[in-house]
């Protein structure tokens, strides 16, 4: 469909509709009230669009080695529709899909159908907690600073959070989402890490407990160094052999992690979703339940990937958590009444949650 790009603009196009579309957003929010029914038509109707943009825009990409690791499982897809055995060993629930994909479709369909299965659970999630306002979750999912990569590149990683995300879409249906949850594993193992932050925060359900461990995470990841790449590269997570290709050996594709070190920059993203979780629950008194758990998921998820935070392919860590930095700022905003101007708050933390994204696009 948009095979008229050239390969080499094709990112830039992404990043840049989405900073027009950013600019909308902020002008608007300025101008007119969050609760009259023309910003309910707005965010219906740009929502709409942007639905629509992201699904095709993505999905139907070309198949190219400069979106890295499509080309390797477009290569892999051939085989098998060659006839070749793929071996599987891990993440099933991705090798089955392939392989099952392989004998009804192209690749060209099997990246569409990956960019469904990435994108619609945002959609829902935002539909079911935004409500009229769902525009505004959304767009800081799709706009968040890893989407884009995890939507075209680390694809398996991209298809186990999203169905995470779908998981949390059906949290009061407890068997459903744990199911789901399960899918998500089987779709890329490091999944267990959100799963397991899951599980620990219904356990504990103390938000000052989450703060504490994310700020615990901060000095003892200083502190410690390269210690905590090497113990955790042993234990595997289900995955020896990856887990310690990810946190011990080195990188050697360029992209913003390539260089290793305590990441401030990375840091400071992820600050976003702490504090908006600190200033919401302690300091704007909220109590919903679904909230503080699911604050309580991205501090564990995160904590962990602070601890790790100078692996060199950490990145595929930090996206455990930070897959969750979207409804983790925006749910409270839409759900609850908190401030005078709030279409303008509203407006200004997208902004400047999206020039994040945009200033690591220019830096590269």
């Amino acid at each position: 469909m948009f095979d008229w790009i050239p390969i080499s603009s094709y990112t830039a196009i992404y990043y840049n509709i989405m900073m027009i579309l950013m600019l909308i957003t902020l002008f608007r929010s300025y101008q007119f009230d969050f609760f009259e029914d023309s910003t309910i038509r707005f965010s219906r109707g740009i929502g709409i669009f942007l639905l629509l943009f992201v699904i095709s825009y993505i999905g139907t990409r070309p198949i190219s080695a400069v979106f890295q690791d499509m080309g390797v499982y477009a290569a892999a897809f051939k085989r098998i529709q060659r006839g070749d055995e793929l071996v599987v060993q891990k993440d099933y629930i991705f090798n089955f899909f392939m392989i099952f994909s392989s004998k009804i479709m192209s690749p060209r369909w099997f990246f569409f159908l990956c960019a469904l299965i990435y994108i619609i659970p945002c959609y829902l999630f935002s539909k079911k907690y935004g409500g009229s306002y769902w525009y505004y979750v959304f767009f800081i999912f799709v706009g968040s600073y890893m989407f884009w990569p995890f939507g075209t590149n680390g694809i398996r990683n991209g298809l186990g959070t999203s169905l995470f995300i779908l998981a949390l879409y059906f949290y009061e249906r407890k068997f459903l989402m744990y199911a789901i949850m399960a899918l998500s594993f089987g779709m890329h193992n490091s999944l267990i890490i959100p799963i397991a932050a899951f599980i620990v925060s219904a356990i504990y359900k103390n938000p000052k407990v989450y703060l504490f461990i994310w700020l615990a995470a901060i000095p003892l990841s200083l502190i410690g160094g390269g210690f905590w790449e090497s113990f955790f590269g042993g234990l595997g997570f289900g995955d020896d052999t990856r887990a310690e290709d990810y946190l011990t050996k080195e990188n050697t594709i360029k992209d913003a992690f390539a260089y290793t070190g305590f990441r401030w920059d990375f840091l400071f993203y992820s600050s976003f979703a702490a504090f908006a979780g600190w200033y919401f629950i302690f300091k704007k008194n909220i109590t919903d339940k679904f909230y503080i758990h699911l604050w309580g998921v991205f501090m564990i998820a995160n904590a962990f990937w602070i601890l790790i935070i100078r692996a060199n392919f950490s990145n595929r860590f930090a996206y455990l958590s930070w897959f969750l930095m979207a409804p983790v700022i925006a749910y409270p905003l839409l759900r609850y009444k908190l401030f005078p101007n709030q279409y303008r708050v509203v407006g200004v933390v997208i902004a400047i949650y999206y020039l994040f994204t945009y200033f690591m696009f220019l830096r590269g």
